[in-house]
């Protein structure tokens, strides 16, 4: 197994990344439009899921009532 052995160079590389990084995830972020976008999508998505359901229940009940004579 090799041993990496990093340089002055290096370690001072790695700490700037790190520094870099940490401060890049505390930045703020809006949000505002995704969450209205997922907000006006909602109702679409609901009449999608009701109709969805309903197909599911006709089918199961064609099923049934054909089963039955």
């Amino acid at each position: 197994m090799k041993k990496v052995i990093l340089g002055n160079t290096g370690k001072i590389a790695s700490a700037t990344a790190l520094l870099t990084a940490a401060g890049a995830s505390q930045a703020a972020f809006d949000v505002a439009p995704v969450v209205a976008s997922i907000t006006e999508a909602g109702p679409a998505a609901a009449l999608i899921g009701t109709a969805v359901l309903g197909v599911i229940v006709i089918i199961k009940t064609f099923k049934y009532i054909r089963s039955a004579f």
